[in-house]
């Protein structure tokens, strides 16, 4: 086996989770993710935890969904008991094809995030979890990669040392976590301000999500004003949306466009009455990550780049006294920061064109 999946399985168990014998470990996987599947199985015996394996299968769910009646998707039950029942929750992503969901009517996608919402709360909320990635061909045609390129990219990102990555990144939560209001610009299409005290800023390193690098935080749900033009593409539901503008009011998208599959961002912004609001603020801070490769969990991380997620704020992030946004949805979108960009925070430039101003070559 290609030591570096050993590596990859190391980190989640040891570094993102923390496996401790006796542990129930779940792991959700698709058939082209086995290798790390077994490496992982290796360390968790080595740990004396009790892994069970589920199969993921985005052919199976698309059929699900295409023969089922939208009004007829609720919480499947035996799913939840089964999740009651776990400490350690592992999602492994890997794809033969990464839009086999997209003649899903995105109607229908969105009535099956409400159904199965609860699952995902309980597994952020209530137990140890690692979402993560597996190199495998599907993603790497998105990346336009050749299969050993994108298994570099990958393992650059992900099996790296993440004290240090802590450590790097705790620089801009000492700036954001006591801040009041941070503000984006980027080019002409970007000036956004929001409201942040109170909430509280996250270090990233590699826990929850692997690859990690990012310092995250939620605005106040009401407090965003402005627009934002995304000008990275996003993939949901199967399909590519591309240039979205949003523009806010009061804390609510009034307004929106995107140059394709406009629908599908209609679709989500009607989820339901949290998904108008953000409830997230990313800063990129993984510079392994220097490519685009269409996948959040690596793209969110991109040195140079900002987020925002429409819909569902983290409960970590919001203080004792804030409103916390709530939905069904948290759809990740990009704005990059590498040109006529600047993040403000409190009125002072933090970042400028990608550089932070803890950094050499930040320019006041």
């Amino acid at each position: 086996m290609d030591p570096r999946v050993r590596e990859h399985a190391e980190i989640v168990v040891e570094h993102s989770t923390n496996v401790e014998a006796g542990d129930n470990v779940q792991i959700v996987a698709p058939p082209e993710a086995e290798d790390l599947v077994v490496a992982l199985y290796e360390k968790l015996g080595e740990r004396g935890a009790n892994p069970a394996v589920s199969l993921g299968s985005d052919r199976a769910l698309r059929a699900f969904k295409r023969a089922s009646d939208p009004a007829d998707f609720e919480l499947p039950s035996h799913r939840m008991a089964s999740i009651e029942e776990t400490d350690v929750f592992v999602s492994v992503k890997a794809a033969a094809n990464t839009n086999e969901g997209s003649d899903v009517e995105p109607e229908t996608n969105a009535a099956y995030r409400r159904a199965v919402k609860p699952i995902g709360e309980t597994v952020m909320s209530e137990k140890r979890w690692c979402g993560t990635q597996f190199p495998a061909a599907g993603n790497a045609q998105d990346a336009e990669m050749s299969t050993e390129a994108y298994e570099e990219f990958v393992y650059r990102a992900v099996n790296k040392d993440w004290e240090a990555q802590r450590e790097h990144q705790e620089r801009m939560v000492e700036v954001l976590d006591p801040a009041s209001e941070v503000r984006i610009v980027s080019g002409e299409g970007t000036d956004l301000t929001m409201r942040v005290d109170g909430m509280v800023t996250e270090n990233d390193h590699g826990e929850n999500n692997l690859p990690g690098g990012e310092v995250f935080t939620a605005p106040v749900p009401d407090s965003v004003e402005g627009e934002v033009h995304f000008d990275k593409p996003v993939m949901a539901q199967g399909r590519e949306v591309t240039d979205v503008s949003l523009s806010f009011e009061g804390g609510e998208v009034v307004e929106h466009s995107a140059e394709k599959n406009e629908d599908v961002l209609r679709a989500a912004l009607d989820t339901d009455a949290g998904a108008r609001r953000l409830g997230e603020l990313g800063i990129g801070m993984n510079r392994d990550i220097d490519e685009f490769t269409y996948n959040m969990l690596f793209d969110e991380k991109m040195g140079d780049t900002i987020h925002l997620a429409l819909g569902m704020a983290y409960e970590e992030t919001v203080g004792e006294d804030r409103e916390r946004n709530d939905s069904a949805l948290h759809m990740d979108m990009i704005v990059d920061m590498s040109r006529e960009s600047r993040i403000e925070v409190d009125g002072e430039v933090v970042q400028r064109n990608g550089t932070f101003r803890f950094e050499d070559g930040f320019e006041e």
